[in-house]
């Protein structure tokens, strides 16, 4: 689909390059190219690739046959963009070594990455995502930041025993991570110690528990409206899934708890507009098209309020 507007290679380089590292919704719901913006994708029944037909077969016999079924869903990507106007004086006034335009578009990469985490987040992290039998909310001396009483190892690895393909990734709060690292339990597990002090890096708390990744959310996001005192709340809450995912799962085939659906490549460009300013100037945008998306929800457990 081509955009009424011209598409700058440079700041689609610079859309896609620019990156907050403190951000995880790639790595938690990685990205999957789709054909069209309207994609189709297949739910695979969970008993399918778990009942064994009779194999055996006969001298001269011909062997059983099988079939492999799914539920073909269909679903849509969303667009988001944003737009900055950047008069002419700008860029005409700036340094030698500043240019507005790049500037915009590290901006709205900003932004629209944030909104991308948030979206995230607020899907992995909602408890009505998960199969009945495959989540907990802890409550009282059970949660994690009870030092004395809680059972962190117990409660995870129960979590990871439930699922019908054992997660291999973690994602978790920032808050909780802390508590988590420092809990008795978890340095005396991985550190072989007294556990009354230390704290545990990732890397151990995922070999601990056989994991491939821990994904810790960091980001902030100012949750007042515009022209109120700002107010910074965190994108991921105190809690913790842990999913199964096969990176090498798409739209047809493969088995993983979700992943992103991406439309073409983001986009990045600039136009004139004699509207803006006296003098007028470059209007700048930026965007892309995905659909954040949950599959598997029987491959994730959920552990809600892991602390206080």
């Amino acid at each position: 689909m081509k955009a009424p507007f011209p598409i700058d290679p440079v700041l689609v380089a610079i859309m896609v390059a620019y990156k907050n590292t403190k951000l995880i919704a790639d790595d938690v719901l990685f990205r999957v190219p789709v054909g069209k913006q309207e994609f189709k994708y297949w739910n695979i029944p969970k008993g399918q690739n778990f009942t064994i037909p009779d194999t055996k077969v006969g001298r001269a016999s011909k062997p059983n046959q099988v079939t492999f079924n799914a539920t073909e869903e269909t679903d849509s990507t969303v667009d988001y963009a944003l737009d900055d106007p950047i008069p002419n004086a700008d860029i005409e006034n700036a340094p030698s070594n500043f240019n507005p335009v790049n500037m915009a578009v590290q901006g709205i990469a900003n932004l629209i990455a944030l909104d991308r985490e948030v979206r995230t987040a607020n899907l992995v992290f909602n408890a009505a995502n998960y199969a009945t039998a495959n989540k907990i909310q802890l409550s009282g001396n059970a949660q994690f930041s009870d030092f004395t009483n809680s059972d962190p190892i117990g409660v995870i690895m129960a979590g990871l025993d439930a699922c019908v393909m054992r997660p291999n990734e973690m994602t978790i709060g920032r808050l909780v991570f802390s508590k988590l690292s420092q809990h008795p339990d978890i340095n005396k597990a991985t550190k072989g110690n007294s556990g009354d002090t230390g704290i545990a890096r990732r890397q151990q708390i995922a070999e601990l528990f056989e994991l491939d990744a821990v994904h810790v959310g960091e980001a902030f996001v100012n949750t007042a409206k515009p022209g109120q005192t700002v107010s910074l709340n965190r994108a991921w809450g105190k809690h913790i899934s842990l999913q199964y995912v096969d990176r090498t799962a798409n739209t047809r085939g493969g088995t993983t708890f979700g992943y992103t659906a991406q439309f073409g490549d983001p986009i990045a460009g600039k136009w004139e507009n004699k509207n803006i300013g006296m003098r007028g100037g470059q209007m700048t945008r930026a965007g892309e098209s995905v659909k954040e998306l949950i599959v598997a929800n029987d491959l994730g457990y959920f552990i809600e309020d892991a602390i206080a």
